[in-house]
């Protein structure tokens, strides 16, 4: 199986190739003119931290002290539990993970969810059906998840066999893109 941080390169020809096709001719390149600046695009951080549903994920990323990991340059794939996915792990659980004394926990469960460089729904799928069916993903923890489909939803399981959907994909990012899940991946 391949691992998803080869997909970097091919992610970055297809945009670079698709940049190509624009041409000199693009109002967008070709007018010199000053105009006003536009808005930067919120980072990982600054998208869960706007979600509403990413609290505890936000939470988490504090206390774990990666805040400013995942607003660096990346580019990151996150993929981003709710409030609600948080919610289905046994009670207690949060809040002691965020506690000094877990961090190290904490920051391993927190890699488990991201993956260097940008992965859109389509490298995933893609990668799925190359690879007969599921593919194997290698997060920033240095563990495995593997990624299915489920009819037209990616499905991601962890280490434990726990299957978690992605319920919205290809949130863009500054410095990635984000994947909200329905569960929380737990390393082996």
């Amino acid at each position: 199986m391949t691992v998803i941080p080869q997909l970097t390169k091919t992610s970055l020809l297809a945009g670079l190739a698709a940049i190509a096709t624009l041409g000199v001719a693009s109002p967008a390149l070709a007018d010199h003119h000053a105009s006003a600046p536009m808005p930067s695009e919120p980072t990982i951080v600054d998208v869960a931290m706007s979600t509403g549903v990413h609290e505890t994920l936000v939470t988490a990323v504090k206390a774990a002290d990666l805040v400013d990991t995942l607003s660096g340059s990346g580019p990151f794939t996150v993929f981003a539990p709710t409030d609600t996915a948080f919610a289905k792990l046994p009670d207690g659980t949060v809040a002691t993970l965020v506690q000094p004394a877990n961090k190290d926990r904490l920051t391993s469960i927190l890699t488990y969810h991201a993956v260097e460089g940008e992965v859109s729904s389509g490298d995933l799928v893609s990668l799925i059906e190359h690879h007969g069916g599921s593919a194997t993903i290698e997060t920033l923890s240095g563990e495995t998840l593997t990624a299915r489909l489920s009819g037209d939803t990616i499905v991601i399981t962890d280490a434990a066999g726990r299957a978690t959907a992605v319920t919205n994909a290809d949130v863009d990012a500054s410095n990635g893109v984000v994947h909200v899940t329905d569960g929380v991946f737990l390393p082996g």
